[in-house]
């Protein structure tokens, strides 16, 4: 190993912490002290009140006993319940891996590469605002089965999103870095490796947790446009049947997917920044 590489490894990637003892990163933001807790209880408090005095649309919305009896006696043992759960946990994973698996990579190739960035990122740009349930009668075309269908949509949600904050992580890396590595003698692959990559990786965390809210949102509308299973359709049916419980059920597990999604999706992102555990 030559002498400008030793020197090139030798410094820290974009925001570690030095000259201090890094504490592991508490998981306050999904573990909730007494404060959470006691603002979760008067959240379903003020919910039974608002119903018991039929506020507005209130008198027409199931109360929290109503909801946690009709879910203990007709979903918490029911196989198709949980069966929801897998389906659009399933969706989700698939979608959401393969935009990581394609976005990176493409977010990387268009923000290092001028000619490639001159000639696609503006059909990225022109793609990018168009929602992603506007590709659901696109994709119930193109794909052979409705579950690819749904998936495909869901990596919709998802990929533009890398892309797009990759794209600009990279641009944005400051052109005397890049500059002064090469007057040192590193080569590309070095630079790639210990200056691009470190600099982009923060982004990376950023498109992954706004991409996996994204996918739930997107994942459930498709289930109630065109499933017959999943989270979504049951909240759907929960409302074509006029049941006011299912549907609450529905939303409430709908919130928890997300929730331990997202805590999925913290845990990795600690993985990949292990100098922020102090943060």
């Amino acid at each position: 190993m030559s002498a400008v590489e030793q020197d090139v490894k030798t410094i820290p990637p974009a925001g570690r912490a030095t000259g201090r003892t890094l504490r592991p990163r508490r998981l306050a933001r999904f573990v909730p002290g007494w404060r959470g807790t006691l603002s979760v209880v008067a959240f379903f408090v003020l919910w039974d009140l608002l119903v018991r005095w039929e506020l507005g649309g209130f008198a027409h919305i199931s109360s929290p006993l109503a909801v946690a009896t009709a879910f203990v006696e007709g979903y918490l043992t029911s196989a198709d319940y949980w069966m929801s759960w897998w389906a659009s946990f399933q969706r989700v994973l698939y979608g959401f891996v393969a935009a990581q698996l394609l976005g990176i990579p493409l977010g990387l190739l268009l923000g290092t590469r001028p000619l490639l960035n001159g000639l696609f990122y503006p059909v990225i740009e022109l793609l990018r605002p168009i929602p992603p349930l506007a590709w659901v009668p696109l994709s119930i075309l193109f794909w052979p089965t409705t579950e690819l269908s749904i998936i495909f949509i869901t990596f919709i949600g998802a990929f533009f999103i890398i892309v797009i904050n990759v794209h600009d992580s990279v641009r944005s890396i400051k052109k005397e870095h890049l500059w002064l590595a090469q007057s040192m003698g590193a080569s590309p692959l070095l630079i790639f490796r210990r200056i691009i990559i470190p600099s982009v990786i923060p982004s990376i965390a950023v498109g992954m947790t706004l991409g996996i809210a994204v996918t739930w949102n997107v994942v459930i509308a498709a289930e109630m446009i065109a499933s017959d299973s999943g989270l979504g359709r049951l909240t759907w049916e929960g409302y074509v049947s006029s049941t006011g419980p299912v549907v609450i059920i529905g939303m409430i597990s709908i919130g928890l997917a997300g929730y331990l999604s997202t805590l999925v999706v913290d845990i990795v992102e600690k993985k990949m920044m292990p100098w922020r555990k102090g943060h």
